[in-house]
């Protein structure tokens, strides 16, 4: 089987969760391939990428890729495309790997596919658009597939692979270098786990009615030791910061638990949220649409359900 490159994903040197999933995806196609850019591989991040099936492990972690934006990583996929001729190259569709994928497209001369949420062996991509009202099965016709792969849409699968490590050298063109990173500022992080990555996410909306009244949804995600949520209607008004928008313009969750308070359940909300694999929703009009996802559900006002739940939860864990 021809190899399929995976471009990882890493922050201050740990494998996130998204690029276990694209090897899972990559696996379906192919040989997965993992394609390690920047800082230096560590032994824990190679055995997280083998122990997911990636067979080799390109690695360029040159200092010099560091300095610049976005662009190295192109080249680097670059020149493994003209070297290895892999089957596809999977990318996380997110800002900077959809500038990467496209990027990429140009300079390989292929076609690119973004936000697949599913691939089949013969290289067709599904796409789920329009907030998850329509399916779309598509095929890059020209060239190496890109596709971008929406984080949370393929589950990570354990399958060990070799994890053969192989140094991969790249000059970087002038064009790379005009773009050059000055500075970094640590994000500064919470106690919560990260949104997109949590296996328990506590979601707020329009029901909640002010930024004051996400205090009973922190407490009960504090309560879960979960990630908070927020729809886009919520976001909108300014009650709660947009990086925690869930939905097809905010971030793809696909937690163990979601927890839906005062959320009608727009189309653009659930395309974000739907594969969750346990959904319970509060929300005091028995009518609204996200009781049709619900696993559990409850009627009620969420100021008087949420802080009640949350008493129970804090004595069972106590």
């Amino acid at each position: 089987m021809s190899e399929v490159l995976v471009l990882v994903e890493q922050l201050d040197g740990q494998v996130r969760k998204v690029t276990l999933e694209l090897l899972a995806a990559a696996a379906v196609l192919g040989t997965p391939a993992a394609v390690w850019v920047g800082a230096e591989l560590n032994e824990d991040a190679a055995s997280a990428l083998a122990s997911h099936g990636a067979a080799i492990i390109y690695v360029a972690d040159d200092a010099e890729l560091s300095q610049y934006s976005v662009a190295p990583k192109a080249e680097v996929l670059a020149h493994l495309v003209a070297q290895k001729s892999p089957s596809a190259v999977l990318i996380a569709s997110n800002a900077e790997g959809k500038e990467v994928a496209g990027r990429l497209a140009v300079k390989v001369n292929s076609g690119v596919i973004t936000d697949a949420v599913e691939l089949a062996a013969d290289g067709t991509a599904t796409q789920s658009v329009f907030g998850g009202s329509t399916i779309v099965h598509s095929k890059v016709s020209h060239g190496t597939p890109i596709i971008t792969v929406r984080p949370n849409a393929v589950a990570p699968v354990e399958s060990a692979g070799a994890g053969v490590r192989e140094s991969v050298s790249v000059s970087l063109s002038a064009g790379a270098k005009l773009a050059k990173v000055t500075g970094r500022t640590v994000a500064q992080k919470g106690g919560r786990p990260e949104l997109a990555e949590a296996s328990i996410v506590v979601s707020g909306g329009r029901g909640v009615g002010a930024a004051e009244g996400f205090g009973v949804i922190e407490a009960l995600a504090d309560s879960l030791h979960g990630a908070v949520g927020a729809s886009r209607a919520a976001t909108d008004a300014g009650w709660y910061p947009h990086q925690f928008q869930v939905g097809q313009t905010g971030k793809t969750v696909s937690p163990q638990l979601y927890v839906a308070n005062g959320i009608s359940g727009a189309i653009q909300h659930r395309a974000g949220m739907q594969t969750s694999k346990t959904i319970v929703v509060v929300n005091k009009d028995p009518e609204a649409p996200i009781f049709e996802l619900a696993d559990f559900g409850v009627v009620g006002d969420l100021f008087a359900v949420v802080p009640q739940l949350t008493e129970e939860i804090t004595k069972r864990s106590s």
